[in-house]
């Protein structure tokens, strides 16, 4: 019996990590293509797909989406598409946002965070189509630019810690419409600040017994190519279509996500 179950198993985690890898090439694609560290479409897939529960998938994202911002991150500055001292102001507040967020993590029911994470989505997706913000570049960086930004770095870690997100789904669209900066610029500048905040995040998470390494180590190096190619493409592409396109996909997963808490 144990000579059967063997080969079965080893079967079974296989077919696991496959759909691990699976779920890290469209996630890396997304990342690259719209600036956000994949946690949109990672968190949903790992509930969906590989059956985790709601915080184990939270806190796996978030560990995944190290690499991918890493390749991303760097697609963008070989077109020198990140503003380096935005960056740094994000990532400086972010780190204690995201700090915040895993604490917050292991108290909130199950449901109530999936609620959460599609509310995240429904709201990211209004913003996209109603947004038609004509971004010239930021001017300087005085008093009021730097605590605000400042503000937006601790708000991003806190969603990154809370529900496994980079954080650009804020960060993105708050730089292009609060302070000018043109959106590939954003995008770069968004995957740039999640590095920082994923590792302190994820850190905080391995503490808590939070985050499935393996299955974040597959998820995350698979997206690593398709990061660095969806990142070239999206400095050419139409900022309407890209806006269109990433509303549509966030409401989809969105829909998908509460469904099955509606009905029971």
């Amino acid at each position: 019996m144990s000579i059967e179950t063997e080969p079965r198993t080893a079967h079974s985690a296989g077919s696991r990590l496959a759909r691990a890898a699976a779920v890290g090439l469209v996630a890396g694609f997304l990342s690259g293509l719209f600036g956000v560290g994949g946690g949109i479409l990672i968190v949903p897939a790992l509930v969906l797909v590989m059956a985790m529960d709601q915080r184990l998938a939270h806190g796996t994202s978030l560990a995944a989406v190290l690499p991918i911002a890493v390749s991303s991150t760097l697609g963008y500055a070989l077109e020198d598409k990140v503003d380096w001292p935005v960056a740094a102001l994000l990532a400086a507040a972010a780190v204690a946002g995201a700090v915040v967020g895993t604490y917050a993590l292991q108290r909130m029911p199950q449901p109530a965070l999936a609620f959460a994470f599609a509310g995240l989505l429904v709201a990211t997706a209004v913003r996209l189509l109603i947004d038609h913000s004509d971004a010239g570049g930021r001017g300087g960086l005085d008093t009021v630019a730097v605590i605000g930004l400042l503000v937006l770095g601790v708000t991003s870690g806190v969603l990154a810690g809370l529900l496994g997100v980079g954080g650009g789904i804020i960060m993105v669209p708050a730089m292009v419409v609060l302070w000018g900066i043109p959106p590939a610029v954003a995008k770069g500048t968004s995957l740039a600040v999640i590095i920082p905040t994923s590792i302190i995040g994820t850190w905080r998470n391995r503490h808590h017994g939070n985050a499935d390494m393996p299955i974040a180590v597959t998820v995350g190096l698979a997206g690593v190519l398709s990061a660095l190619v969806a990142s070239k493409i999206s400095v050419g592409m139409s900022e309407t279509t890209s806006n269109v396109l990433f509303a549509l996909l966030l409401l989809t997963v969105a829909a998908r996500m509460l469904w099955p808490l509606v009905r029971r």
